[in-house]
């Protein structure tokens, strides 16, 4: 019984390709529907770190020598690090000029039916 490793390898690559534009997609989503600054910046963070690194992954499995995978590799742990330290960065700022976030009922929609 023979497997065909090139084919294994573009299964699992497409599907970790799939499912960092699934996270990309609903993170796009979260930054048009969530309520105020800090949630979309959460989405927008969390998407930036997840959706790319699964999506860098299933390039790696498709690298054609290994200087690709090793550049790769170098730009997955730069996001990994990069990225989160610059939504908190953002979001301090933010917090430090006095950008409150919503809470309680400030966070209902106007015409929600809640009246």
């Amino acid at each position: 019984m023979n497997i065909d490793w090139a084919l294994i390898l573009d299964i699992a690559s497409w599907g970790l390709f799939l499912a960092g534009g699934l996270a990309m997609l609903s993170g796009a989503i979260g930054l048009v529907r969530f309520p105020d600054f800090y949630t979309r910046l959460h989405a927008a963070g969390v998407t930036d770190t997840g959706g790319a690194e699964l999506i860098l992954i299933g390039m790696l499995l498709q690298a054609p020598t290994w200087i690709v995978a090793v550049k790769l590799i170098f730009i997955g742990v730069f996001l990994f690090l990069t990225s989160p330290v610059a939504t908190h960065a953002i979001a301090h700022s933010a917090w430090m000029v006095g950008f409150k976030p919503l809470q309680g009922s400030a966070l209902r929609y106007e015409g929600d039916g809640d009246e």
